[in-house]
């Protein structure tokens, strides 16, 4: 093997933490003590959290990352692709890389669970899965999440009867605070619960076993709506099909919805990706026309009222994720799914009202109750209302109008998305959070995968 400088620097800052500590002789990393400290800074997806971490590592092994964690400097928070909105990473201690931890396990062909390397993103499991037969039973709209990232924000997808893909988790392994490796698991209920959404404060996951099923194939139908056609729907539609989901387009009073069922036709040629195309759209009007509100409204009605309605027949994830290539941050919340539609109308109408600068469509899905502690699912019927503002501006202004609505209607946020409560407001929302609380607190004592984010998040 080749060792190159980035390797040599990258030994010298591993060992030179290593040495304050007393753990390895501080001669041995003599040698370096003249050698330039190369720092590398991390950003997300967005670009809206960014951090330089004193130390940023890829372990190869589940025993390199047990080392890594038992002596490394703190905070240590592991990243998967920087996905989340919300500073769940950031560190100026320790940050840590999944990327190769990726990969096939194993599969039980009789029970249709699979195993995987948490590392490994979404969209390459999926197609693992469907190698050999198998899929799960939903997927979010964005598959270039890693595994671990995705369970442990309770990343989701859209299905009345569908639970996040937190509720896929059958097993799960972590490396804890004390570089000891944990099985979580049926055996234990309570952890496993616990750990299923975890944000990674109570250790680093390294595996996971989804509960998948036969590949399966779904019918996909897009069509147009008008908005308050689409909310007095809204109800039967989720009850009626798997899949049920809609966008707002802000300044139209138009809908976009999209229902997927399960089928046995045959699959039709994969369309050409146009969402981004759609939206830079209307970016563009929204720099033309945002002066003029009912300027902007005709156009997009006159756009949207000339699309016809489109159906799709591919494998269910084929079908259930898209690219997304134009870049945002984002609010999700997750409210009592009854309290759902009102709280779009109020949306809409404070965006509207106010002439707020906005282009992305708001989305709106249902996901089905669970067992996971700090899933924004916990025991309760959802429905999910996200914003998004371009990731260029500032999304403050948009984002603090829209919130107070969201805590109006007993919202959740998704952690991995933006939002402003504190350890007190999650205290009153999560019946279990004390419990993981105490569970936290057993297996990392002294916080050392809590970063500033997360201590007020936990209160402590």
């Amino acid at each position: 093997m080749k060792i190159s400088r980035r390797h040599l620097l990258q030994y010298a800052a591993s060992a030179s933490a290593l040495a304050a500590t007393g753990a390895i002789p501080a001669a041995l990393t003599s040698a370096f003590a003249d050698e330039p400290r190369r720092v590398i800074p991390w950003k997300n997806w967005s670009g809206g959290q960014s951090c330089t971490p004193a130390l940023r590592s890829v372990p190869e092994s589940e025993a390199e990352l047990a080392e890594l964690v038992a002596r490394s400097a703190t905070p240590i928070r592991a990243v998967g692709a920087g996905h989340s909105f919300s500073p769940l990473v950031p560190t100026e201690g320790t940050l840590v890389s999944l990327d190769r931890l990726s990969g096939y396990v194993s599969h039980n062909a009789a029970t249709h669970r699979a195993t995987f390397k948490a590392g490994t993103r979404l969209g390459a499991m999926a197609a693992m899965l469907a190698g050999n037969g198998l899929a799960l039973d939903n997927m979010p709209d964005i598959n270039k999440q890693t595994i671990a990232g995705a369970i442990s924000t309770a990343t989701h997808g859209t299905g009345a009867e569908l639970g996040s893909l937190s509720s896929f988790v059958t097993d799960l392994r972590l490396v804890t605070a004390a570089g000891e490796t944990l099985d979580c698991n049926g055996g234990n209920a309570d952890l496993l619960n616990a750990a299923r959404v975890s944000l990674g404060a109570l250790g680093i996951v390294t595996e996971t076993t989804m509960q998948a099923r036969p590949l399966y194939k779904l019918k996909r139908r897009t069509w147009v709506a008008p908005v308050e056609e689409m909310l007095e729907q809204a109800p039967e539609l989720w009850a009626k099909h798997r899949n049920f989901e809609f966008y707002y387009v802000p300044y139209s009073g138009m809908t976009i919805g999209i229902i997927n069922d399960e089928t046995d036709d045959a699959e039709t040629p994969e369309p050409v990706n146009e969402d981004d195309d759609g939206l830079r759209q209307l970016q563009q009007l929204q720099e033309w026309l945002g002066w003029a509100p009912s300027a902007r409204r005709w156009v997009i009605q006159t756009i949207m009222d000339g699309m016809e309605p489109e159906e799709r027949v591919d494998y269910s994830h084929k079908t259930l994720s898209a690219e997304r290539n134009v870049r945002f941050n984002e609010m999700e919340y997750h409210l009592p799914r009854e309290a759902g539609p009102e709280a779009l109308r109020e949306i809409v109408a404070t965006i509207e009202d106010n002439n707020i600068e906005v282009f992305f469509p708001i989305e709106f899905r249902t996901t089905a109750p669970d067992d996971a502690w700090l899933s924004p699912f916990y025991k309760r019927e959802s429905c999910s209302i996200a914003v998004h503002r371009f990731h260029e501006a500032d999304y403050t202004p948009y984002f603090s109008a829209i919130e107070p609505i969201f805590h109006k209607h007993d919202g959740r946020p998704h952690w991995g998305k933006l939002n402003t409560l504190k350890a007190a407001d999650f205290a009153a929302l999560y019946p279990k959070w004390n419990d993981f609380l105490e569970v936290r607190a057993e297996l990392d004592p002294e916080g050392k995968f809590l970063n500033p984010n997360l201590r007020d998040v936990f209160g402590v």
